[in-house]
């Protein structure tokens, strides 16, 4: 039995634990790094707060951070009959498909999205809203160009303002839908890391909402810190609902990466240590992309959710000679940054090519974040997992904080 027909056999029970809804973080502590923190190293469970994680990662251990930006992706609109509706961006689409150079568009740009209430807008309506901004009074339309779809063409009457800032001027925090509250000012700042920077995300990279500048400055005097973006996508909260495990849809999202990240992953023997399920997806993704270049099967950086699967885990390059291929091609084609994008799904019988260490929150039971944890762990996912719950961590986006070091 190949690794995709046992995949197929996966049982999504076995994936499952009790959370209760008291259990779910609504809200972040009032101090970042006073989170707790769950360490995992060699089958040993240690209790401690998130201030004290620098002295628990292995020496000269190398930390990978994602520093995407969130964006208030929530934009609400009312109709003059009084119905509400809510726009929830996802994916741009005209002018330009790549989400850093979408948030720049100006004057009108075209994105698919989720819409609330959407019995009461019909296909031939267009919604109108105004707004004051240090430019003068700026009207926003926003129209259907295919309602099958759900795709939504947004126009502005002000060729200044990019559409970053017409999302900032108008948008609420993308929270969670478990969280089952609306957004507060709070919410602003805090559903964001200290060292995001590139706009894009409609959710949070939340294994680095605990992160603070002291905690960073300390980790820099003795590891390596690289960083990468993937704009995480809102189908991070998609359940798994179909029986085979192999049927879920992976939705696409978009990576970027520095050539001397890529210079360093080439060159380092060190530990690596992914902050986040979306650094791991972002770092396994660019070494298969080095696969692909070494076997001439691509040179586009595209990885589909099965990729791994499909070529197999046996007579694979290093880690070093798959990046000195990203490398390369990065040479040949003149690229400061790798620009693709990755539908990966890890799930138990994957082999981590990148990642030695995972700081990560606490995930939804049976969900691809879930077999994430479970594959990287094996069975011992259980152990953390109880141990969290029976020493009262909170779960979920605002929740506690582990170290896993298998």
């Amino acid at each position: 039995m190949n690794l995709l027909e046992k995949a197929s056999k996966i049982d999504l029970s076995e994936y499952h634990y009790e959370l209760s809804e008291d259990r779910i973080a609504k809200f972040p502590l009032e101090k970042r790094d006073h989170s707790r923190l769950l360490v995992y190293q060699n089958k040993h469970v240690h209790h401690q707060h998130f201030y004290d994680i620098t002295s628990y990662l292995p020496e000269k251990s190398s930390l990978i951070f994602n520093n995407t930006k969130v964006i208030p992706a929530r934009i609400h609109f009312k109709k003059q009959s009084g119905a509400k509706i809510e726009i929830f961006l996802l994916s741009p689409i005209e002018p330009t498909p790549e989400v850093a150079q979408a948030m720049l568009v100006k004057k009108k740009c075209i994105w698919h999205c989720m819409i609330g209430n959407r019995k009461r807008w019909k296909a031939t309506d267009t919604l109108e809203r105004y707004f004051e901004s240090e430019y003068g009074k700026v009207k926003i339309s926003a129209t259907y160009t295919n309602y099958e779809k759900n795709e939504i063409q947004f126009e502005w009457d002000n060729q200044i303002i990019p559409f970053v800032e017409i999302v900032e001027m108008m948008g609420s925090t993308p929270l969670p839908p478990y969280l089952n509250r609306s957004a507060t000012e709070e919410d602003k700042p805090r559903y964001q890391t200290v060292y995001s920077k590139n706009e894009g995300a409609v959710a949070a990279p939340t294994a680095g909402l605990h992160f603070t500048d002291a905690i960073l400055d300390k980790l820099q005097q003795s590891h390596a810190i690289h960083e990468l973006t993937l704009h995480v996508g809102a189908g991070t909260f998609q359940p798994i609902k179909s029986e085979n495990v192999l049927d879920h849809n992976m939705h696409c999202e978009q990576i970027q990466i520095a050539k001397a990240t890529i210079e360093f992953l080439a060159e380092t023997e060190k530990p690596i240590i992914a902050v986040g399920t979306t650094s791991v997806r972002s770092l396994e993704s660019a070494y298969w992309f080095g696969v692909q270049l070494i076997n001439a099967t691509t040179k586009t950086f595209h990885i589909k959710k099965l990729y791994p699967y499909e070529h197999g885990f046996e007579n694979l390059p290093s880690r070093k000679d798959s990046f000195q291929a990203v490398l390369e091609y990065m040479n040949e084609n003149q690229l400061d940054s790798l620009h693709g994008d990755t539908e990966i799904f890890i799930f138990p019988g994957y082999e981590f090519q990148v990642v030695n260490g995972l700081i990560t929150n606490f995930h939804q039971p049976e969900s691809t974040l879930m077999l994430l944890i479970a594959a990287f762990l094996g069975a011992d996912w259980k152990i953390v997992y109880e141990e969290a719950l029976n020493n009262k961590y909170r779960f979920l986006s605002y929740g506690d904080s582990s170290l896993l070091l298998p």
